[in-house]
């Protein structure tokens, strides 16, 4: 079975040839650990997981290699930290160990290697110090910034002018800078700054060198596939490009770069001032995450997605329509149709499309390849009750609750008791289930 995958660097659909088929590797940024991780970052960690799945489905488990890293050195999470009163290990041993569970609450495989930024200083530094014998990077007033005139095909992978770079990077203008898209590779650190010794004194990494770092240290100078939102393609993966290649002459640091669409929400960015922001939690206790996990699913991976109640409403009942008739099998068998539409650039809509017209069998092997296999939502449970009723209910409690409408709350909650299910309210929402 060939692959095709679309190539963000050439904007081409290319079959896929690894370097090494005894061990494919794949590298996709994972979370800076400060907070809950929200709904857009579950879109790359789903995506991925598929095309992990279906990497070792052809390759065998054992000859895939995927890294997903953690950022744990961040001045997001300095500031978290002091905002909170917690020190940073405690704020980032705590967020890490959440996001864990919300991603696994979405049926997504653990990675093969989940580094941290802050076990790898060692292998930033020495790449760092490549770069400036190479005549890369350069240091100054305590810093080391890359030189971006050093690369003449900078920008290849965003294809961007050198005025929209700018502008997008939202470029820091600093003295010590030789030009402003210079970026830079390590900061210094003052005493209540987390740090590190180096040879340019005590300071910290930047946040692209982390990704170059751990993704050299465990899939080598040259790997298959590197992963991530559209949103990282600048200037994060474009930085790790130009600084990966620095230090190794020119080596490519991926051959194939895959980049997610956006998510909106009923329509909208998703942002906090226009109160659509949802974290993976606040929506794991109204719906289960594998109805979170198949909305998700529906659409192209690289198109963009707009995350709406009435889509995750019917994902729900395509969900449970599909349990009714078939169990997930532990050994899953998808028909050649599934397969077919997987392989192709990891056409997931066109992949579930193809179970509609499938047997049981075939039903039930898609729903195990495509992560449903260890179904938390059990209809035998819920079959008797209208489960997106209860959704619309909770939905209506919420908003009654932040009105401050208490009696209203209680009524909510109590017509739904005296139907049998109980409603579980807790620091991360509001679950439910059947009365036994």
């Amino acid at each position: 079975m060939t692959i095709r995958l679309f190539n963000t660097l050439t904007k081409t659909k290319e079959d896929f040839a690894p370097i090494d088929a005894a061990n494919v590797r794949m590298y996709v940024c994972g979370p800076t650990v400060y907070d809950f991780a929200h709904i857009g970052n579950a879109r790359p960690v789903i995506v991925f997981d598929v095309l992990f799945r279906l990497l070792r489905h052809i390759y065998g488990d054992a000859h895939v290699t995927y890294v997903r890293n953690i950022t744990d050195v961040d001045d997001k999470i300095n500031a978290r930290a002091a905002e909170r009163g917690i020190s940073i290990r405690e704020l980032t041993e705590e967020t890490a160990r959440q996001y864990a569970e919300d991603v696994a609450a979405l049926g997504n495989l653990p990675p093969t290697v989940t580094p941290r930024a802050t076990e790898h200083i060692a292998q930033m530094i020495a790449i760092i110090e490549q770069l400036i014998a190479a005549g890369h990077a350069y240091a100054a007033d305590g810093h080391v910034l890359f030189d971006v005139s050093s690369k003449p095909d900078y920008g290849k992978l965003s294809r961007r002018s050198l005025g929209e770079m700018i502008a997008g990077a939202r470029v820091e203008v600093a003295p010590y800078k030789k030009s402003p898209m210079d970026f830079v590779l390590w900061k210094p650190s003052d005493a209540a700054t987390p740090g590190w010794d180096s040879p340019w004194g005590r300071g910290r990494p930047g946040w692209h060198i982390e990704c170059s770092a751990m993704a050299g240290e465990y899939l080598g100078e040259t790997f298959d596939i590197h992963g991530g939102g559209i949103d990282l393609q600048f200037p994060h993966h474009e930085n790790e490009i130009a600084q990966s290649e620095g230090a190794h002459h020119n080596h490519p640091l991926a051959k194939v770069w895959m980049h997610n669409g956006f998510l909106q929400v009923e329509g909208e960015k998703m942002s906090k001032s226009a109160g659509n922001f949802f974290t993976i939690r606040d929506l794991l206790a109204d719906w289960p995450g594998e109805v979170l996990r198949f909305n998700m699913l529906r659409t192209h991976y690289r198109q963009p997605i707009d995350f709406t109640v009435a889509g995750l409403k019917e994902s729900w009942k395509m969900l449970e329509r599909w349990y009714e008739v078939t169990e997930p099998l532990a050994d899953p068998a998808p028909d050649a149709a599934f397969f077919e539409a997987l392989s192709d650039d990891l056409n997931t809509p066109a992949a579930i499309a193809s179970l509609h017209q499938a047997g049981d069998m075939a039903l039930a092997g898609g729903l195990g390849f495509l992560g449903f296999s260890n179904v938390q939502m059990r209809i035998a449970d819920k079959a008797a009750v209208d489960t997106a009723a209860i959704a619309d209910a909770i939905e209506a409690r919420k908003a009654a609750r932040a009105a401050k409408n208490f009696a209203e709350s209680d009524r909510i909650r109590d017509d739904l008791l005296a139907q049998g299910i109980v409603l579980k309210d807790g620091p991360g929402g509001t679950t439910w289930e059947v009365k036994k």
